[in-house]
Parts: structure tokens; C-alpha cells; sequence
């Protein structure tokens, strides 16, 4: 009789959903499977469709989500050879916040044929921007009358959250916001289709909903101040218990079940933001050691035995992560976008032909030209806000900036400023945590990009002058999400009674870890001092320019 038991995580990401097979007893990866959203970042015009999206509009297609459990889970079964009544636990993550509008039966607005086509019936994924008006009213108003449940959020709420995009349906399109009876976080949409139940994700509620742990949600006086048909959404639209991270949110149908090759009855654990189920995924379970999710943006995650209040942060919330610990998240809205674009957009053709006569990529020719020079050789420094600035900033109106350009300018020295700026906008995060007293001894990466670029490695430890470990695989928040399925299962069934022993069984590091040099320090400090000058000026409003470029080209659209 075999004895091995197995969980799934599922990871939604930007551009692709990837099921991992994970043996519960030591976290060793059995089978993966990527499926790509076939309609992808939707951000131009509605797929099928001539409607043309407005500036900042950033949508996705649910379909594809389902796409990838109908797909990927069946694939893991098929690659591994095992029996799937040994799957004991099925987890999710998802990014965050990306949210849908849906009817009674959970059916996504967008996919009901008389509301298709208008662009607030689909997904927002988590970097649709153009909430950032009703963000600022937010953020003004509450500065006014909030109490202090915006100093948890660092003094600003974002964009990206799901208040402001809630609003702005009823403000652009109220006849959306009628038809929908629930707004769901994505992870909550997808494990409300697997068990029947909706269970609100404590994770996403806490980070991403406005909800606390002691206080709950915004009161509706306050909600009535900011437009008396909000008054009572978190009874109504956003209605829903907020369940714990490691909790059950069902078991699997037979419906979904027969569709994805499993057998029902598998316990489903609650969803979580991709990037906090990296934290467990690389072993971290204890206070003052920050996990950097490196991917398309960057999250920082940290854990701490205080709650305490920190400029730009996305939030801290209790038991967000690790029963018992604060955990405080904050990020950069691009990272390995930054350096996509500078790829897909800028780099002269003959270094396109140069790498496809290596048989290598881009990035890596690049990266190995990149390697040859020395900190400060470029003579070029970077703002790595192409995005808009995340953390301590919180503003998603600004844009990159590089300074030092001559006419012997290569693309790697290019290349090599935008890696830095990255590393640079990581450091001030550290910094800016330091500053409030909140302690960073332990660094960790996980994600794609610590794999595949070690000079962007060596840049981030030269930096912030710190050790880095590495996660042994790309796939740390799948493996994250599967310990949370292991942990939904609970040991009676073969997995695990709390995420602290998953972890401790499951998560696996690389041997190899990154270490300062100190002559590479040395010169980073000076460079890290102009960056900041930068920052402040660009930033914190002495000069505009950056905001003022965005009014004028919005209103000539």
C-alpha cells in the first residue's frame, strides 16, 4: 500500500496559473504544469471586442483561470503516475488585488453575453491603475475622519485595492455594480468554485480589503462620508466570513473534481496573495527576516512580534502569514517588468541578432555583457518607477527616470542602471522599516529572478550590504500554497496541524547564498545617496514634472 500523500498549489500569476505536486512529507516537487491565460494582460481593448480601454485599465479573463485547473491539475497527475486519492489537500494563491464582479451563482459578469462588453463586467487585475482618483479621495478623506486605520497602511491606501476599484464600477459604470451581487477576490472566486463555499481570505480582507483583525472593516459612518451608496457594501457586495490563513474552505466537488482528475472530498484550504505564500514556501516562519518575491514587481514581506507604523507600507497584519506574528507587506509595482520592457521596447536590433546568434536570450547576453562592468562604470543611475512607486511612495503617478545618458551609451550599461534602480528602491524599503523600529536581520529571495540572474543578486546583497538565501526552486509560492492544502488536510489525514511544521518538513533552500562586497558596497552607498536625492525630489513633490507629463498626455487621449 503506498503511503506517500501529495498536495497541490496552485499559483495564478500575472501572465500564466502553474499546478505543483508536492510530496507532503519533505516538499519534494513531483510534477508541474504552466498553462498561459490565453487573453493575457488585457490593458488595449476587450478580447473579441472593438471596445478600447481607457489609460491605465489593466483586465484579465476568468475563463483562463478555470482553464488552468482544468488543465495544469490533470497534467501534475498525468506527469507524476500517482494515484489521485492520494492527494490529500489543495491550496491556492493568486495575486492580489485582483478582483471580479459576479451574480448569484458566482457566474463573472463579463461572461454573461449582454455585459460583456463593458470593460467594469471583467477581472481587474492587481495592476489596473485607474482607480487612483478614488483612491485619493480615500486617502483624503480618511486623513480626516479614518482614525487610525490608515497609519497601518503606511498613511495611504493604493490603487490597486479593492475598495477604490469597487468604487470606481459605481462611479464609471453603475449599472455594473447593480448586476453584481458579490465582489470576490480572484483566490476567493476560484475556491468558492472548487468547494461552494465562499470564504473571504484573511490574507487579501487584511492587505488588500481594509479589514482588521480587532476592528474588523470600515465603519459605515465613515463609508457614508465617502459616498452613501457604499454605506453598506461589506454587507451587502463584499459580504462574507473572513476566514484565517491554514483554514478549510471546503472540500472539493464532484463537478470540479471530475474536470481536474481528482477525487472529491480533497480538502481545500482558503486562499492566499502569491507573494505571502512564498514566506512558509522558503522556511520562514519567525520575526525580523524579510522574503523578497521577485518577479514581474517585487513583494517584500516581514515578519514581527510588533505591530507598529510604517510610511508606504501595504499593510501589517496580524496572523497575515504565521499564527502569532505581525506580518507587514510592502513592494515595488516592477521589477522584472522593468527590465521586459527595456527588452521588448529599447534594445537596438543588433544585439537581438547577437543573442540569436549565441543561442541564448536577451536578458542573458545582457546580463553576461553587464557582468563585466564595474559598480558606477555606467555612469548612469536609474528610478525604477515605470510602474509608479509602491513603497514608501504609494503613488501610482509616477514614472521611470534615467539620468546620465551620453552618445557612448551601451544597452548593458542601460541595463545594468535598471537592475540597480531595482536593488536601490529595495533598500529604501529596508531602510524605511529601520527607521520605524522595526528590525531586518535575514534576507530571503524567491521567484523566478533570483534563479536566473545572479549579477541582479550580487547587485541587491552590494546594496543593502546584507546576506541573501536563495529558495531551492522558481516555484516557492506554489510549494507555499501546497503546504497550506497540507495544512487545510490537518495530520489526521496525512498532512500537517499548523503551517510552522509544514514548513519545517516541506520548504527547502538553496545551498549557495549571496554575500556583500565591500569594495561593490563602498561604491553603492554613493550611488544609493544620489538615488535618494532622486526619490525625494521626484517623489515627495518638490518637482512634479512626472505627474504634470501624465495630465497633459491623458488629455490629449
Amino acid at each position: 500500500m503506498n503511503e506517500k500523500k501529495y498536495s497541490i498549489g496552485i499559483d495564478y500569476g500575472t501572465e500564466s496559473g502553474r499546478a505543483v505536486l508536492v510530496d507532503v512529507t519533505n516538499g519534494e516537487l513531483i510534477a508541474t504544469h504552466v498553462t498561459e491565460y490565453r487573453d493575457g494582460v488585457i490593458d488595449k481593448q476587450l478580447p473579441n471586442s472593438d471596445i478600447v480601454l481607457a489609460p491605465s485599465f489593466a483586465l484579465q479573463n476568468p475563463a483562463n483561470y478555470l482553464t488552468v485547473l482544468f488543465t495544469s491539475v490533470p497534467e501534475v497527475i498525468k506527469q507524476s503516475g500517482i494515484d489521485p486519492a492520494d492527494v490529500i489537500g489543495l491550496g491556492i494563491d493568486f495575486t492580489a488585488c485582483t478582483i471580479l464582479p459576479t451574480d448569484e451563482e458566482l457566474r463573472p459578469l463579463c461572461l454573461i453575453d449582454r455585459l460583456k462588453d463593458n470593460p467594469h463586467s471583467w477581472v481587474k487585475l492587481w495592476k489596473h491603475h485607474a482607480a487612483q482618483n478614488e483612491a485619493n479621495r480615500i486617502n483624503q478623506l480618511a486623513s480626516l475622519y479614518g482614525g487610525d486605520w490608515l497609519k497601518r497602511y503606511g498613511g495611504k491606501i493604493s490603487s490597486e485595492w479593492m475598495l477604490p476599484k469597487v468604487w470606481q464600477i459605481l462611479n464609471e459604470a453603475p449599472e455594473i455594480y447593480d448586476e453584481a451581487v458579490y465582489f470576490l477576490e480572484a483566490a476567493d472566486w476560484i475556491t468558492a468554485k472548487l468547494t461552494g463555499n465562499i470564504k473571504r481570505n484573511s490574507c487579501a480582507a487584511g492587505y488588500k480589503g481594509i479589514w482588521h483583525k480587532q476592528d474588523g472593516y470600515l465603519p459605515p459612518e465613515f463609508l457614508n462620508k465617502l459616498d452613501s451608496r457604499l454605506a453598506d457594501i461589506y454587507e451587502t457586495k463584499l459580504s462574507g466570513e473572513v476566514v484565517p490563513i491554514g483554514s478549510k474552505a471546503g472540500e472539493l466537488r464532484s463537478e470540479m473534481a471530475e474536470f481536474m482528475g481528482l477525487s472529491p472530498g480533497i480538502s481545500v484550504s482558503v486562499g492566499i496573495i502569491d507573494a505571502h505564500a512564498g514566506v512558509p514556501g522558503v522556511g520562514v516562519t519567525d520575526s525580523e527576516k524579510m522574503v523578497m518575491v521577485m518577479g514581474t514587481s517585487s513583494c517584500h514581506m516581514l515578519l514581527s512580534e510588533k505591530e507598529l507604523l510604517v510610511e508606504g507600507m501595504s499593510g501589517v497584519v496580524e496572523d497575515g502569514i504565521i499564527p502569532g506574528l505581525f506580518a507587514y507587506e510592502a513592494g515595488q509595482a516592477a521589477v522584472g517588468d522593468i527590465f521586459a520592457w527595456y527588452i521588448n521596447q529599447s534594445v537596438p536590433s543588433y544585439i537581438e541578432d547577437e543573442a540569436r546568434n549565441k543561442g541564448i536570450s536577451i536578458h542573458e547576453l545582457l546580463e553576461k555583457k553587464a557582468s563585466r562592468l564595474k559598480p558606477g562604470e555606467s555612469g548612469l543611475i536609474a528610478l525604477d518607477w515605470q510602474n509608479g512607486n509602491r513603497t514608501p511612495l504609494v503613488d501610482a503617478d509616477l514614472s521611470g527616470l534615467l539620468i546620465g545618458l551620453t552618445l557612448s551609451t551601451t544597452p548593458e550599461e542601460i541595463y545594468l542602471a535598471l537592475i540597480e534602480s531595482t536593488a536601490f528602491g529595495t533598500r529604501s524599503i529596508i531602510e524605511t522599516f529601520r527607521k520605524q523600529g522595526v528590525a531586518i536581520k535575514e534576507l530571503y529571495a524567491c521567484g523566478g529572478l533570483p534563479h536566473r540572474n545572479k549579477r541582479l543578486m550580487q547587485i541587491y546583497a552590494d546594496v543593502t550590504n546584507m546576506e541573501i538565501k536563495i529558495s531551492n526552486t522558481t516555484l516557492t509560492s506554489s510549494i507555499g500554497a501546497a503546504m497550506y492544502g497540507a495544512v487545510a488536510a490537518g495530520s489526521i489525514n496525512g498532512g500537517y496541524d499548523s503551517i510552522i511544521d509544514a514548513a519545517r518538513n516541506m520548504a527547502q533552500l538553496k545551498n549557495e547564498a549571496y554575500y556583500p562586497m565591500q569594495e561593490n558596497v563602498r561604491i553603492y552607498e554613493k550611488l544609493y545617496q544620489e538615488y535618494i536625492r532622486l526619490h525625494d525630489y521626484f517623489g515627495r513633490g518638490e518637482n512634479n514634472v512626472m505627474k504634470c507629463l501624465k495630465e497633459i498626455k491623458e488629455s490629449i487621449r
